[in-house]
């Protein structure tokens, strides 16, 4: 856990800035060795999941997840998850999952300041740092447990349940062309699938940019 991050990393080497002292910055180590590598998509879905259980424990706001690794509330950005595999041949050795979430910082600075929220400010009040990951650590802990006995029946389902525009009609951009289509699901593999002229088209990370904003 960093008290005091000063070299954050996103997704694709993107930089994650953090306020001292005031948000949750922490790595987990996981060994999901009994996951087949096809599936670490799974591992995904878990934390996911578990991060909006341990939230909705402090807020009644409808916190969702933008496909594949962001939480949002109302459009703008309120944490991430970065998930690093090591590999061992074609099986798993270990997972590194980053996490941070802006809870107590107050204000953001440049282009943060309209793309960023923290529960402190959905709340309106601080948020007990180490409380908060004391209850996230219960809930990855929970849904690992489920993963690795197979037993997770609703994974999918409730990943779905907290999918940021699922099933609504909104604006992408693959490339130069922007375009409307409707988020009807992400496979086991994590494409995304979106629907075009009542056609399905499967997205990997990076292929397709969500637009909140007009171009």
């Amino acid at each position: 856990m960093a008290d005091d991050q000063f070299a954050g990393r996103g997704q694709q080497n993107a930089v994650w800035y953090s306020q001292p002292g005031k948000n949750l910055t922490f790595s987990l180590s996981l060994n999901p060795t009994f996951l087949p590598v096809v599936d670490q998509f799974m591992l995904n879905m878990m934390i996911c999941n578990a991060l909006r259980s341990a939230l909705c424990t402090v807020t009644s706001e409808n916190i969702l997840f933008k496909w594949p690794n962001d939480l949002y509330f109302k459009g703008k950005k309120l944490g991430g998850i970065l998930i690093e595999n090591m590999l061992a041949g074609s099986k798993y050795k270990v997972a590194i999952v980053g996490i941070g979430i802006n809870v107590n910082q107050l204000e953001f600075s440049g282009l943060l300041a309209d793309r960023a929220v923290s529960l402190g400010q959905i709340l309106q009040q601080d948020v007990n740092l180490i409380q908060l990951l004391a209850e996230i650590c219960s809930q990855i802990e929970s849904g690992y447990l489920k993963l690795r006995s197979n037993t997770y029946s609703d994974l999918r389902e409730r990943y779905l349940e907290g999918l940021y525009q699922f099933n609504e009609i909104a604006r992408y951009r693959q490339g130069n062309a922007v375009f409307e289509a409707k988020l009807i699901d992400v496979t086991k593999q994590g494409q995304l699938v979106l629907e075009k002229h009542g056609q399905p088209f499967y997205y990997n990370f990076k292929e397709i940019e969500f637009l909140t904003t007009t171009p």
